[in-house]
């Protein structure tokens, strides 16, 4: 079976705009959490990433014509723009790199992933089309523009009834909320009625009805400016806002889920597949389970893996804490203490993992420890709340493919998001594991990233044992939460402490009930490659 390394790695989290501030961060138990404040005030605490986009402007430059930055700047939300920052982070390792995963054609992919998707992106949208929508529908609906509305007005109260079931009128309603509401249902209703609204649409039907003509390219232009111009005369006609359907910007579809994915094939132009893999707080294992696979098949030698996820948004924090699984009271919560819940994170974490052989006789070093198998598993019970047999799945699969055994694990790094679910979590473990295995839980440092924090464990987790220490965490020793204490005592705390050149593992559970789980080893030499060599492949 083919061996795996890892030749690149790239991170943005809170506090760390890169690998190299995130390995000297780690030496601290400082959490790297702070204050959200996107209600105006509010009792969250976030992760919210350090990164400047513009640190990557000259090689972005040196690569491609001047206005791609601006583009990227411009049409790209920061959840691309940490992939894509990540990725060209991933590359500094090993010098060659870059060109290797040109060179090799269809046996270079990527997959990456998103936990959560482009929320800021689809939240100013849907603000810009309700307001867009209010505007239109107050318009067509306007007496003027709408004479159903105006025989409704002039008809006696006790005939009304004759003219359809129409809304209940705003100014009836005294609560300023409920007005509102009324008003827009209102507004949408007559204008609906609109004859006026009617032949506007049957006008636009018209000018959008002109076509291309044989020679494609130059008419398409021609079609684009002549319906450019007959819209701008029908508007100035009817005097009329802009359309809702012209009020959303287009980065609504440059920003879909596997949008970091395809902008890291073509900034680093890799022309194998690329797709996003998505489960939520389990993808960066599931990405890296699927790279590892397509590399073992033979069908690629190197694969950009990771997931990156939105900075902390207003919706993101109100969904984590209607899910009754966000803290709320302005303190760290710690896994394995009190319990009251997580804290969202945004960023990325982007590897380049690689086939051993063909990687080292191109003369890069693998980093950090070495994949050796990915479990994955699904729940199917719950939608939010750990089941204790899935994870356990994933867990024994993982051992199994690796050819590990319990006794010779070193360390293991948990989930646990500070949730009631870090109890069952250390259970399960505990029921695998023996009582010597160091466990580390992180999340109390740099927050849940839903994607990319499995990534930012597992990075943290490498580069501790290439160290030959485990990193401190933000757990103090007298702080465990003594349910969890008489399940298992081995924890790292706010301290280092000796990593032992053994076996590790990481758990990710994501919502849905999607698990994965990652057991690495130390690195050791590769075998030699069976075919004695091998050059890039188209």
């Amino acid at each position: 079976m083919k061996r795996v390394g890892i030749y690149g790695w790239g991170i943005v989290a809170p506090r760390s705009p890169n690998v190299e501030v995130f390995e000297r961060n780690l030496e601290s138990s400082e959490s790297w959490l702070a204050a959200f404040d996107g209600f105006g005030q509010d009792p969250f605490l976030v992760g919210r990433p350090e990164f400047d986009f513009e640190d990557y402007r000259e090689w972005v430059e040196s690569r491609f014509p001047p206005n791609r930055f601006r583009q990227l700047t411009t049409k790209m939300d920061l959840t691309t723009l940490y992939a894509v920052g990540a990725f060209i982070q991933s590359l500094q390792q090993n010098p060659g790199i870059e060109s290797v995963l040109q060179e090799l054609g269809s046996k270079a992919h990527v997959y990456l992933g998103t936990g959560l998707g482009a929320l800021g992106t689809l939240h100013d949208a849907t603000l810009d089309l309700d307001r867009a929508r209010r505007r239109w529908d107050r318009f067509w609906a306007a007496e003027e523009r709408c004479e159903p509305r105006r025989r409704y007005h002039e008809a006696p109260e006790e005939t009304r009834e004759e003219l359809g079931d129409v809304p209940r009128d705003p100014a009836e309603l005294e609560d300023e909320d409920d007005r509102l509401e009324a008003l827009r249902v209102w507004n949408a209703y007559w204008a609906s009625q609109s004859a006026s609204l009617q032949e506007y649409v049957l006008e636009l039907t018209r000018i959008e009805a002109v076509s291309v003509g044989e020679d494609v390219e130059a008419d398409k232009l021609k079609a684009l400016r002549e319906k450019e111009r007959l819209r701008a005369r029908l508007q100035e006609r009817w005097g009329a806002p802009e359309p809702p359907w012209e009020s959303v910007s287009s980065n609504v579809l440059w920003n879909i889920p596997n949008t970091p994915a395809s902008q890291v094939s073509m900034l680093g132009r890799v022309t194998g597949l690329a797709f996003a893999p998505i489960a939520a707080c389990a993808t960066f294992g599931v990405c890296l389970k699927v790279g590892i696979d397509a590399i073992q098949r033979g069908e690629a030698r190197a694969v950009v893996v990771g997931a990156t996820d939105p900075p902390p948004h207003p919706l993101m924090v109100a969904a984590f804490y209607r899910g009754r699984v966000l803290s709320a009271d302005r303190r760290v919560s710690k896994p394995l203490t009190g319990l009251r819940g997580t804290h969202v994170s945004g960023g990325s974490a982007v590897w380049i993992v690689g086939e051993r052989s063909f990687m080292e006789e191109k003369g890069f070093h693998p980093l950090g420890m070495e994949p050796v198998a990915v479990g994955v598993s699904s729940d199917a019970d719950h939608i939010i709340t750990p089941s204790r047999e899935g994870p356990l799945v994933a867990v024994r699969q993982a051992m199994a493919q690796a050819g590990i055994k319990p006794e010779e694990m070193a360390g293991w790094d948990l989930h646990a998001t500070a949730t009631p679910g870090d109890f069952l979590e250390v259970e399960n473990i505990r029921s695998i594991l023996p009582e010597h295995v160091l466990v580390t839980a992180r999340k109390g440092t740099f927050g849940h990233g839903m994607g990319a924090g499995g990534g930012w464990e597992l990075t943290a987790q490498y580069l501790g044992v290439e160290r030959g220490a485990f990193f401190p965490t933000s757990l103090a020793r007298e702080e465990l939460n003594p349910a969890i204490a008489r399940v298992h005592g081995a924890f790292v705390y706010d301290t280092p402490v000796p990593a032992s050149r053994g076996p590790v593992g990481k758990l990710s559970m994501g919502v849905g009930g999607v698990n994965s789980c990652v057991i690495s080893r130390p690195l050791a030499p590769p075998p030699p490659s069976p075919s004695g060599g091998g050059g890039a492949e188209e």
